[in-house]
């Protein structure tokens, strides 16, 4: 029996949704870690102390983290295209307002505004995709898609610096302006309009989970600088715990609740969550220390640091394509396995190489390992979170998926850094060193603990429930 050939107009579709929304993805996470190599001159043109510079990242890190369930629930009921419309409308905006801030202050507005717009257009960016994209195709697919978040991510430090050292610190902004115009003309016109059958808003849920982000993601971002026993840091922490605790016991109990607890009663649902936020909170924190290593010990620039991390974080644009085709071959278990304990290598080599002397010839085993890791990880991932759930409940999948992985690099950085300083310092390379060495360890066990939650992913899919039948409630 012959296969029937799908539609070119189909085919169209699903490029077209692929390139938006990869694009969009890369915008949103690009702007995570573009800020931090701009910090001298951002300090040098609007002034301001370490703590506003600080908040130049933290804004966009705690709008972005609390507002991702709120945007997907927004999409589900009001429509998916028409809210990654208004998201991707708010960010360009926001970075436009942000490249022309006249002082420090406009600025950490610009960004947390640019957050709230990133939080809106990206979880919808997986449902948009999952929408337009067969079934068969779409490990391949997701495996594009994660390949250029990836690379945003990692990136970041490297395009900042470039742009800033080369250009200047207003470019970084100012790339996005007209990514974002050209984007908006092709969503509106090549995405198909979707919404969750029955989608309404919870009201109570989306005040309890983004009060419990707000608090758990802002005691993170001032543990650096403030530490985990002071006064504002615990504080927060037991409010956002409290909250989220109240959401839990929302989605418990309410009958149509933002978040149904019962998906976490779903093993592949469960397993490749708790993966993603141990895979964010090792890469980030390490991320986060190595890119000051090679400028603070070894000695390059933004630019040349960035270049020497390539191995690392460019590898997702070569083997992450592979590994979705892989992944739609073989299932995303092993994948997502094999590529979270080669991530999980490559930090401990580089724990094991670092000194304060070390030569490149000898980093660059490590980030070999850790780019082909992080590659196969990016890849079947998405695809992951997307199949373990119900189509109606993607949006809200994606949204939680991405809320955990935001709180997993936010405590990445506070976990690491505490180490840091607890063994070592900035006083000195021996002591840059003796303080890395034990947080790249922490590092590396926290991704070995999110292979071994992805290895008890089920071998095949999860049959999900029928939805019970309810009346579509209006807001």
């Amino acid at each position: 029996m012959k296969h029937q050939q799908e539609p070119p107009t189909s085919r169209t579709g699903a490029i077209w949704a692929l390139i938006i929304t990869s694009v969009a993805g890369f915008m949103a996470a690009l702007d995570n870690l573009v800020v931090t190599t701009a910090l001298p001159s951002l300090r040098k043109d609007l002034g301001g102390g370490l703590e506003e510079l600080e908040w130049t990242v933290n804004a966009y890190t705690l709008t972005f983290a609390v507002l991702l369930m709120l945007g997907a629930a927004l999409g589900d009921r009001f429509g998916r295209r028409r809210l990654f419309l208004a998201g991707l409308a708010i960010f360009t905006a926001a970075s436009a307002a942000a490249a022309a801030a006249p002082g420090i202050d406009s600025l950490i507005a610009a960004r947390a505004v640019q957050g709230a717009g990133a939080a809106i257009m990206m979880p919808l960016t997986l449902t948009l995709l999952t929408a337009a994209v067969p079934a068969a195709r779409r490990g391949m697919a997701f495996g594009i898609w994660g390949a250029v978040n990836g690379l945003a991510v990692a990136c970041g430090p490297l395009i900042g610096g470039g742009l800033t050292e080369h250009v200047s610190w207003h470019w970084i902004f100012w790339l996005n302006v007209p990514l974002g115009l050209v984007l908006l003309p092709l969503a509106r016109f090549r995405l198909n309009e979707s919404y969750a059958p029955g989608a309404r808003l919870d009201v109570p849920g989306t005040l309890l989970v983004s009060g419990g982000l707000f608090g758990i993601v802002y005691a993170l971002v001032k543990t650096p600088s403030d530490g985990w026993t002071s006064t504002p840091v615990v504080v927060s922490l037991l409010v956002g715990a409290a909250l989220l605790g109240g959401f839990v016991h929302h989605g418990i109990h309410n009958k149509a609740p933002m978040l149904p607890m019962r998906l976490f009663g779903n093993r592949a649902f469960s397993a490749i969550n708790a993966a993603s936020l141990l895979m964010f909170l090792g890469m980030f924190g390490s991320i986060f220390l190595l890119s000051q290593f090679l400028q603070n010990v070894s000695g390059y620039s933004p630019t040349e640091a960035g270049l020497r991390m390539l191995p690392w974080t460019g590898m997702p644009m070569i083997v992450a394509p592979l590994a979705g085709y892989l992944s739609d071959r073989i299932g995303g278990r092993p994948v997502v396995t094999a590529g979270l304990a080669l991530q999980a290598l490559g930090l401990a080599l580089f724990a094991v190489v670092i000194e304060a002397d070390v030569s490149y010839a000898a980093q660059l085993p490590a980030l070999i390992v850790s780019g082909v890791g992080m590659a196969l990880y990016f890849a079947p991932a998405a695809n992951l979170v997307m199949s373990s759930v119900r189509p109606a409940e993607q949006g809200i999948a994606s949204g939680a998926n991405n809320a955990l992985r935001e709180v997993g690099g936010a405590l990445g950085v506070a976990v690491m850094a505490s180490v840091f300083s607890a063994q070592g310092g900035y006083e000195s390379a021996a002591t840059f060193v003796d303080g890395i060495r034990p947080a790249l360890w922490a590092g590396a066990a926290a991704v070995a603990l999110a292979a071994v939650a992805a290895a008890l992913l089920p071998t095949r899919k999860q049959p999900q429930p029928e939805e019970p039948a309810r009346t579509p409630a209006r807001v």
